[in-house]
């Protein structure tokens, strides 16, 4: 901040402003939805309408292997429960994970696991020929949380066009 600034604030009480919605809300009593990959299910937290990026906490089924996918933007997490990976990079229960943007990859998790994580854009699904399955990003989950019933705590969204 330059001296001017300073100068111009001196004196002067900050107010804090009041927040146009509530700040927390209990993801306990959100319910899981069905996800876009077999075995998995998701609390959908926030999205970024500017980035496509998501906010969520995703839980997978034991045995759960996720098909090829890569990130738009990185990634980054905390696993809760349980444990996933790559061959033998693998993060348990406690562990931070970082998957950069641009990554490809196949993680597995063969004990299931339940995840904190922030996605800084898409997610893109490849098929077995390298074709797009699909582009999951924050319109496609706000969508699908409205479907299955798990968008009330994202009023703020409902301007989302759709």
């Amino acid at each position: 901040m330059s001296s001017a600034q300073l100068a111009r604030t001196e004196g002067m009480a900050l107010k804090p402003l009041k927040p146009s919605r509530p700040a927390f809300f209990d993801a306990n009593k959100l319910p899981w939805a069905p996800w876009v990959i077999e075995g998995t299910h998701f609390k959908l937290l926030n999205i970024d309408k500017k980035t496509g990026g998501m906010t969520i906490l995703l839980k997978v089924d034991a045995g759960n292997e996720a098909p090829v996918h890569g990130h738009v933007g990185g990634v980054e997490g905390y696993v809760i429960e349980g444990e996933f990976g790559y061959d033998s990079d693998r993060g348990g229960a406690g562990s931070y994970f970082y998957e950069e943007a641009a990554s490809l990859h196949m993680p597995d998790s063969p004990r299931g696991t339940v995840m904190f994580a922030i996605a800084y854009g898409p997610i893109i699904g490849y098929n077995d020929d390298g074709s797009v399955a699909a582009i999951v990003d924050g319109k496609f989950m706000y969508d699908l949380a409205v479907k299955h019933g798990v968008a009330g705590h994202l009023a703020h969204l409902s301007d989302f066009p759709r």
